[in-house]
């Protein structure tokens, strides 16, 4: 079998992956610390804040969907949330059994309290960047996220 090599784009690409990979634990780290004295996580964080960017209420999958999550993982932490009083369900007119999640006002007040101590953080986390450096970070990521998203739907026909 003969084996494929990269090309530099590639080589570099790899190194990076591995970066990301430790800075995404590192920031998931950080965000529980951060949160973690309003009885939040990175996780429950993140599910409430695609709850509120939300244009209308969504049911579980489609939040998974946004999200870029397993459907399941997010079922359940949407679930720990109701028990919690951060979410509610509504009923869903389009689908009997997939009801929409809804922010309560607790729950509004745990994502406006963690975006509070968001702030300062994110600002003291951007030190020693050029608002130009992280844009060219943000067109890059993108640009690798709408290839994986190519490269996932064609693995998908086949």
């Amino acid at each position: 079998m003969r084996k494929t090599s990269r090309t530099p784009a590639g080589e570099f690409l790899t190194g990076i992956i591995l970066d990301l990979f430790r800075l995404n634990s590192g920031l998931l780290t950080a965000g529980d610390r951060l949160v973690a004295s309003l009885g939040l996580t990175s996780a429950r964080w993140q599910i409430l804040g695609a709850i509120n960017a939300a244009e209308r209420p969504q049911p579980v999958a489609w939040l998974a969907r946004d999200l870029g999550a397993n459907r399941q993982n997010v079922q359940r932490i949407v679930n720990d949330l109701a028990e919690d009083g951060l979410v509610r369900f509504e009923a869903n007119p389009h689908h009997r059994r997939a009801q929409l999640v809804v922010l309560t006002d607790k729950g509004r007040h745990a994502l406006d309290a963690a975006m509070s101590l968001q702030a300062p953080w994110v600002n003291r986390l951007s030190d020693g960047l050029a608002v130009d450096e992280i844009q060219a970070a943000h067109h890059v990521l993108m640009k690798l996220q709408t290839n994986l998203n190519d490269m996932t739907e064609a693995d998908d026909l086949d």
